[in-house]
Formats: C-alpha cells, sequence, structure tokens
C-alpha cells in the first residue's frame, strides 16, 4: 500500500488477515503489532499547542503515547502516558527511552519566544540531545515539527532549527521533517480588535504575503501519518491546511464578513517596524535586556514581509500551488468557531496585535 494505516488500525482489525504478514508489515515500518504489547511512541513537546494535539490523535487511534515532561500534567496523564524528567541531557533521555520499546520519537519541541538563546537552547540542543537519546536507546524513526520559514533563515530561531534539521537528515535514523505553515492561533490576534469596532491591522496594502492556514487537528493527523506513510520517509515535507492561500487582507475580509460588519483596515508601514527594530538595537548596547526586544521585533518584520508558502529556489518567489495541502478544517470554520464561542484561543507567546 502506498500509505498504510497507523498499527493500531492492524491491531484493532478482526479481518481475516494472515498474521504472518502483518507482523512482518509493520516489524518494515519500524512498529510493534502485538496485542499484548502495541508499539508506543514517545511524543517530545506534549505541553505545547500542537504536541498537545499530536499526543491526543495518537491516543484516538489506539497508539500508545508517551511523552516527556518537567511537570506532571493531568490533562495529558488522562490521555496517555507522562513522565516526568528533567530533559536536561542526551543520558538522561535515553536512560528513559530505554525502559520502553519506542517504534519512533515525535520532537513538537520549539522555543517559546524565538530569541538566539532560547532557540539555539531548544531548537537546537535539547532536539540534538532527543535525537543522540533516541539512536542510542534503538529508537527507529525520528518525526521533526519544524517549520516553513526556515527556507528563508534569517532570524536566530529559524537557523537553530535549520542545523538540527541538517544533523537529523545525517543521523542515519529515518526521518521525516514536518513544515507547517501559519497556525490558526498565529492568525487569531484580530478577532476580539474587529469585534469592538476597530479597523484590522495589514501591512503595505494586506497583499504583501500569504499563507495556507493549517489547524492544530490537521497537522497532528499529518504528522501522525508520518510513522506509516512510506512516502513521507526520509523527506523534508512542506505542509499547508487546505483550500487557497490567504494573505492578510483576504483573512480580514473574511473576519468583517463573518461579523456583519463593512470592512475596515488600517495600514501599518513596514519602514516602522525597520525604524522599531533599529531603535532597540541601539538601545540594546546601553540596556542588553532590550537586546531581546529587537529580535523580537526582527521578527515581526520578517513575518510581516514573508509569505508561509514554499519558496522557490529557481525564482526566488513563494508559490501558493506548491505548497501541499492537508486536512478539512480552513481559517474561516476556525474564525466562525471562535465567534460563536465554540473555540477559545490561547495565544500566548504568538501574540503579534
Amino acid at each position: 500500500m502506498r500509505c498504510l494505516e497507523a498499527a493500531a488500525k492492524f491491531i484493532r482489525s478482526e479481518a481475516a488477515l494472515d498474521r504472518a504478514e502483518v507482523l512482518a508489515k509493520c516489524r518494515a515500518m519500524g512498529l510493534t503489532c502485538d496485542h499484548d504489547a502495541p508499539a508506543e511512541v514517545c511524543v517530545l513537546g506534549a505541553t505545547g499547542t500542537i504536541g498537545r494535539a499530536v499526543f491526543t490523535e495518537l491516543c484516538r487511534r489506539g497508539i500508545r503515547a508517551v511523552t516527556l515532561t518537567r511537570q506532571a500534567d493531568k490533562s495529558l496523564e488522562a490521555l496517555g502516558t507522562v513522565i516526568v524528567s528533567p530533559l536536561s541531557s542526551a543520558e538522561d533521555l535515553a536512560a528513559v527511552l530505554r525502559q520502553h520499546r519506542f517504534a519512533a520519537v515525535i520532537s513538537c519541541l520549539a522555543s517559546r519566544t524565538g530569541t538566539p538563546d532560547d532557540a539555539w537552547a531548544v531548537d537546537y540542543r535539547l532536539n540534538s540531545n532527543a535525537l543522540a537519546a533516541a539512536k542510542a536507546a534503538g529508537v527507529g524513526h525520528f518525526v521533526l515539527l519544524s517549520a516553513l520559514c526556515v527556507q528563508k533563515p534569517r532570524l536566530a530561531f529559524q537557523q537553530a532549527k535549520l542545523a538540527f534539521e541538517t544533523e537529523l537528515a545525517a543521523s542515519g535514523l529515518r526521518y521525516s521533517i514536518v513544515r507547517p505553515t501559519a497556525f490558526f492561533k498565529s492568525l487569531s490576534g484580530q478577532i476580539d480588535r474587529v469585534r469592538a469596532g476597530r479597523p484590522f491591522l495589514i501591512f503595505g496594502n494586506g497583499n504583501l504575503t500569504a499563507c495556507k492556514p493549517i489547524s492544530d487537528g490537521d497537522l497532528a493527523a499529518y504528522i501522525a501519518d508520518c510513522l506509516t506513510c512510506e512516502d513521507r520517509w526520509n523527506r523534508i515535507l512542506p505542509i499547508g491546511g487546505p483550500g487557497d492561500a490567504l494573505t492578510p487582507r483576504q483573512q480580514g475580509e473574511a473576519l468583517f464578513s463573518l461579523l456583519g460588519m463593512a470592512p475596515r483596515f488600517r495600514s501599518v508601514p513596514l519602514q516602522l517596524l525597520d525604524v522599531i527594530a533599529a531603535m532597540l538595537r541601539l538601545a540594546a548596547r546601553v540596556v542588553p535586556a532590550l537586546a531581546v526586544k529587537a529580535e523580537l521585533a526582527r521578527i515581526g518584520r520578517y513575518y510581516a514581509s514573508e509569505s508561509m508558502l514554499v519558496l522557490d529556489p529557481a525564482t526566488g518567489q513563494y508559490d501558493a500551488d506548491a505548497t501541499p495541502s492537508t486536512g478539512s478544517e480552513t481559517l474561516i470554520d476556525h474564525y466562525q468557531a471562535v465567534i460563536e464561542g465554540r473555540v477559545t484561543v490561547d495565544r500566548g507567546d504568538h501574540a503579534v496585535f
């Protein structure tokens, strides 16, 4: 088959399949298929938004999911197994991984702020420790949640992610590197603003960038499928959500339409972000603590001017048609759910406006 379902599907199936054939196929996938000892998958970063969605999806499929966290998490414990671990070294991680029969490690680890120290500590070093631990423990597959923006790595967190991607690809382990586009939560910051009668903020004319937003659930399903879809092994996988790419102006127009309001936009010049970033860099020479704010300003400037679509290396242009799509939930669906109170958004460090 081009893309098999998770091993748990075989375990649950009562179809008249030859058991030896089933076991052989599952072993070829690096997954144990045994009624008494189902495959286990380790999820790192399960306390984050996407990591939690992946953990939930694995459990929904009947795959035994285990996560390592720095502190107990009752909501995760209600679904699967939570092991409290400091995650401080490759040796500590390897010791934990050896205690289980993990078919794969899925890393959703990511720095919270994207600032240089945070990025290199988490996006690179913590992932590198996890990779070393996985190899030492005999894990067969490492799935990495990365980001599409590493195509044009101008920021510290992008460089850190790209450095680990390179290390993973050269590790000899089977790998799947997933590079998603924009998350719904990152594009939800202006719902309350617009609902309160204020204009939707755009940079330039609002058509400078575009993306194919992807929901947590659709991305989690895509990542889980990497365990069993052979065409996702040993590959870098850009992925977006369903439908056409949307510009910020189109996102705003959709939001106004859902709220039954006439569109109102306020343009913010990109040059303003350049000035703010430059002033913060200069001020950081006197007040070092401002260096973090300067980096955050650079991050904001990047996302205000770069699309989250596949970059054509030949032309240097972003290509919506070349950006794969998955899932069924659109950003408009998400906006509607938030407006109706069916979904709440905890944006945390994704806040821009």
